[in-house]
């Protein structure tokens, strides 16, 4: 069993910082401890005048498994089911990251799974490896999209290619998601990360006022409208997780069986 405080890894350096998945043996995959301690690395970051940039990455082989299913259903026992105006740490991250008025870039090689995909539509700029593989399964879950990304993936993607992500739930490509625009570049996955942190150093060259001002005008004009996505996407996500199809989809997970939906 990994160590807790080691599964988020935050490291400063030259106007940097990066925060890294570091729970490979469970593919990445998130819990509350690491939702809190992201969410934690992302206020400090915002308070710190020398921070310019904030990098995410895994490693060369996987980003994120998205939510460890163990930990959610631990965290969602006894019908308390996630409320988008709790400070729940997943929420919390994601209020966090849509808002972080500094420029924020993530490396992606291999899954890229449910949040670990929707975190990247609010990165400024997003580097894949050529074995990344993004994949938002929630429907597949019984579940709802999250992170306002049932608004923001239909302005990248245009909504029939959206609805073939959100509603099929399969993998796509490197290259798809270069081609609709989720991602900026792609390279060999061992050059992914040192690309990411040679374009956060640019930035961390830059003035400081000049990028926030710059992403703040970019992203004026819908921060009002992400915020409310989420809230709303957050009261389905609850009222869903308390449901038959959310239920069968989470014990067939856990029984290592096809779920069987029809009757939800």
């Amino acid at each position: 069993m990994s160590d807790n405080s080691q599964d988020i890894l935050v490291h400063t350096e030259a106007g940097v910082c990066t925060i890294t998945f570091n729970r490979a043996d469970k593919k990445n995959s998130i819990t509350e401890a690491m939702y809190a301690a992201m969410a934690d690395a992302l206020v400090q970051a915002e308070q710190d005048a020398t921070v310019r940039c904030v990098v995410f990455q895994g490693d060369m082989a996987i980003f994120s498994a998205g939510n460890d299913i163990g930990d959610f259903l631990q965290q969602s026992a006894g019908g308390a089911a996630p409320k988008p105006a709790a400070d729940r740490p997943v929420w919390r991250f994601l209020r966090n990251i849509a808002g972080f008025p500094k420029p924020v870039i993530a490396a992606v090689c291999g899954p890229a799974v449910g949040i670990g995909t929707t975190l990247l539509l609010h990165c400024d700029l997003v580097y894949a490896g050529d074995n990344a593989a993004f994949s938002l399964p929630f429907v597949n879950l019984g579940l709802c999209p999250e992170a306002a990304s049932s608004m923001l993936l239909p302005q990248m993607f245009g909504y029939h290619r959206a609805a073939e992500a959100l509603l099929l739930g399969e993998p796509f490509m490197a290259e798809a998601a270069l081609e609709v625009g989720l991602v900026n570049r792609v390279v060999p996955p061992g050059e992914c990360n040192a690309l990411a942190q040679a374009q956060a150093r640019k930035l961390a060259a830059k003035p400081l006022s000049a990028l926030i001002e710059s992403k703040r005008l970019m992203k004026a004009g819908q921060a009002a409208q992400v915020a409310a996505r989420m809230d709303e996407e957050g009261a389905s996500f609850g009222r869903l997780m308390a449901g038959p199809a959310a239920r069968e989809a989470f014990t067939a997970f856990m029984e290592k069986r096809k779920p069987d939906f029809s009757k939800c």
